[in-house]
């Protein structure tokens, strides 16, 4: 089987369960903030609604320099309301399964270099960069957001089995 047919279902799954969590958020919360340090909601959901993104950008490209400004240009517009958010996911998650679906096993191993204005940040072969920067970093933020809802007291849906709210 290869590789990228075999990290399909995982994605499907963990996207699925984001998209729940973004369902999730109540209207008019956006600038609800837990800790001063903390991101708001509203920030933090408009970040976590573009890592499934990053799966074009990883498996389609060698490079990314963010600090560019066709970069940070292309970037999805943020949202402040619960149907932008799932349209800017749903964009992400449309594309990320056609670029996963055409990668091949040899592509995986190319190393892949982000960048900040010519600087480079990190290289490494694409397969970590898939793992960590987008997938891992995805469980993270859902996560957070989460947590974000068990604060203000809105049901969690479930993730990897029953929450305290869905059995």
């Amino acid at each position: 089987m290869p590789l990228s047919q075999a990290l399909l279902p995982e994605f499907q799954h963990e996207m699925a369960s984001l998209r729940r969590v973004i369902e999730r958020i109540p209207a008019g919360r956006m600038d609800y903030r837990p800790h001063p340090k903390s991101f708001t909601l509203g920030d933090l959901a408009n970040h976590l609604v573009t890592i499934p993104g990053w799966t074009i950008s990883t498996l389609t490209r060698t490079e990314l320099d963010f600090g560019l400004p066709e970069t940070r240009a292309s970037q999805p517009k943020p949202s402040d309301t619960v149907e932008g958010l799932l349209r800017t996911l749903d964009q992400g998650v449309e594309g990320a399964l056609e670029a996963l679906a055409k990668t091949p096993d040899e592509a995986f191993q190319v190393i892949w270099t982000l960048k900040n204005e010519g600087q480079v940040i990190l290289a490494m072969p694409r397969a970590a960069v898939y793992r960590s920067f987008v997938m891992n970093h995805l469980i993270h933020h859902r996560a957070q957001l989460a947590v974000y809802l068990r604060l203000l007291d809105v049901p969690v849906p479930s993730i990897y089995g029953p929450s305290a709210d869905e059995s």
